[in-house]
């Protein structure tokens, strides 16, 4: 190993060593699979490093490094993959089987991407079920959908036509409808539909499919083999840019 190797080595074993423990308060969700880097910290700034079969919650908010990603399986059997550089906060999850009015789950993605499919929650009760970003909320109609925030950090992904996506929020469908709302106005998102909001004070607009963002995953997290499911029911979900 080459001594920059072995300094970066102890860099990250030392971050890791310094971080302090914080166990889950609550367990609504559990990582399926993960690669790298990923943590869970709460709001009392206590952090935990994530493993397999590890269980995240309410209050927790969910981080991937630069080349690591996260899927987490919920407990009404939603699934969500984070990609590299992601931040995630569980704002409020609360579900019973047999207790459909108390339906409730709000997550923030603060930065980053993710690709999710809904669960039981979603299908029977889809207006309590929602997604924050800083551009916009995203409401479902039992889906699978895709978003990705860029705020001058998405210099790693390619755009149609070449040169990183604009900054904002861009989304695509590829099972269901997704609504998404903001100060100025709101848009429903159906299957193979892509659509871009710039701000929070701008309003969803579909754009053509030939210049679309579609949110950008390692394979490995879409492969049934390695991962014993999968996310998505489609043939070309294969999370690239088109």
């Amino acid at each position: 190993m080459s001594r920059s190797a072995t300094s970066a080595a102890w860099l990250v074993l030392a971050l890791v060593l310094g971080l302090p423990a914080a166990p889950a308060l609550g367990v609504d969700g559990e990582v399926t699979h993960l690669s790298g880097a990923v943590i869970a910290r709460r709001a009392d700034g206590g952090s935990r490093i994530l493993t397999l079969k590890s269980g995240v919650g309410e209050g927790d908010l969910v981080i991937t490094s630069d080349a690591s990603y996260a899927r987490i399986k919920w407990s009404d059997g939603a699934e969500t993959v984070l990609r590299p550089s992601t931040q995630l906060k569980i704002d409020a999850y609360k579900y019973e089987e047999g207790s459909p009015n108390s339906d409730n789950v709000v997550m923030s993605l603060l930065k980053g991407g993710m690709r999710s499919v809904t669960g039981l929650l979603g299908r029977r009760n889809p207006g309590k079920y929602a997604v924050a970003t800083p551009n916009a909320t995203i409401g479902i109609r039992g889906t699978h959908w895709g978003m990705l925030v860029c705020n001058n950090d998405c210099a790693g992904i390619v755009a149609p036509g070449g040169g990183a996506p604009p900054n904002g929020l861009h989304v695509d469908v590829a099972d269901g409808v997704i609504v998404v709302t903001n100060q100025a106005g709101t848009q429903d998102f159906r299957v193979g539909e892509f659509g871009y909001v710039q701000s929070f004070t701008t309003p969803p607009a579909v754009v053509p499919a030939s210049q679309g963002v579609r949110v950008v995953l390692p394979a490995q997290a879409l492969n049934q083999t390695i991962l014993g499911g999968r996310v998505g029911a489609g043939n070309n979900l294969e999370c690239q840019i088109q």
